[in-house]
């Protein structure tokens, strides 16, 4: 099928279409000649193909997205649901799902849920409306009746930064046991056994794989597990901080704080200001994500570090292997974490 026109060019004070066909008499090529050099196929001469995309960039030509779907029933689009985009973690994740997908001839349409799952329910169903390939996913994950749905339609999905531990899906995800251990144990190295866990709701599978990592650091160093000092709640600023403020006022006596994310770290900063504390000196801090404001903080936050940008890379690779094969089988990656240790 030929590509059809995608862009206008005035000529007088009419509007005219620019075809593949005008591109190919121009270039004294045929049709055919014209689309393989368009769609970079690698059966065409270099000086034919260099000639043909000059003239196509001189007469303003763009391929035809719609055409290209007709004929080969793929839009070349991906969905990506994210669940908060205020958060600077996906900043860098989005990044390299932009990367990953130029790099294929890709492209993005994004939908923030701002935490929401009904939100998410009608990012996805609009996404669905849009003919998109496939859906990259940050799920609020405290339902996953939609998730299920997705399976059941057979539609190409990548759930990122979660997992659904008792379904079969594409996933990316971090070592989150892992990174709880390497932080409450870095707490307890420095001489901390009162460590106050802020952790995100439980049905989180990243909150839920960090409250284990610090049960098992507390367990090998012989720390008695005190259920008092997790506070379950929020991800965000607002919310570290009216967690620590909560945690001072019950006087559980604790002398660190792991934060699920940076964010709430930032916030548990401010209440310990506001207590009159000073970091590390009456307080240790450990946050999450190394996202790029740890490092320009006072003092600069000891975190742990994701591999945020290879996330959202493999996210899209794992997703285009599933749209681009006959893969039926399931695939999980999880990526490795590390400790960066700065100021408290």
């Amino acid at each position: 099928m030929i590509t059809l026109t995608v862009t206008l060019m005035e000529i007088g004070s009419n509007m005219k279409y620019i075809t593949l066909r005008m591109v190919a008499e121009k270039a004294k090529v045929s049709v055919n000649t014209a689309s393989r050099a368009i769609n970079n196929r690698p059966d065409i001469n270099l000086e034919t193909k260099k000639r043909v995309l000059q003239i196509a960039k001189e007469l303003g030509y763009i391929r035809n997205g719609a055409a290209v779907a007709l004929r080969t029933k793929k839009t070349g689009t991906v969905g990506v649901v994210i669940e908060d985009n205020r958060n600077p973690f996906y900043a860098e994740v989005l990044n390299g799902m932009e990367v990953a997908a130029r790099e294929k001839n890709y492209h993005i349409i994004f939908a923030n849920t701002q935490r929401d799952y009904k939100k998410e329910e009608e990012a996805i169903n609009l996404l669905l409306a849009k003919r998109v390939d496939g859906l990259l996913i940050a799920p609020v994950q405290d339902r996953d009746d939609d998730i299920k749905n997705l399976i059941e339609a057979n539609i190409p999905f990548v759930i990122v930064g979660r997992d659904f531990e008792n379904i079969e899906l594409d996933a990316v995800y971090n070592d989150e046991v892992k990174g709880g251990f390497l932080a409450t144990e870095y707490l307890i190295k420095k001489g901390h056994k009162r460590i106050a866990l802020i952790d995100g709701f439980l049905y989180k599978s990243p909150a839920k794989g960090r409250l284990e990592g610090y049960k098992k650091a507390l367990k090998k160093y012989g720390i008695s597990m005190d259920d008092a000092l997790v506070s379950v709640g929020d991800i965000d600023v607002k919310d570290g901080y009216e967690r620590t403020k909560q945690l001072f006022e019950k006087e559980l006596d604790f002398t660190a704080i792991f934060a699920y994310n940076d964010m709430m770290a930032f916030g548990a900063m401010q209440a310990i200001r506001e207590k009159g504390l000073i970091i590390p000196e009456d307080i240790g801090l450990v946050g999450y994500d190394d996202i790029p404001f740890c490092a320009l903080m006072d003092p600069a936050l000891t975190t742990i570090r994701l591999k945020k940008q290879e996330l959202g890379i493999e996210s899209l690779k794992l997703l285009l292997s599933r749209i681009n094969s006959n893969r039926k089988k399931a695939k999980k990656i999880m990526l490795d974490v590390d400790i960066i240790v700065r100021k408290t």
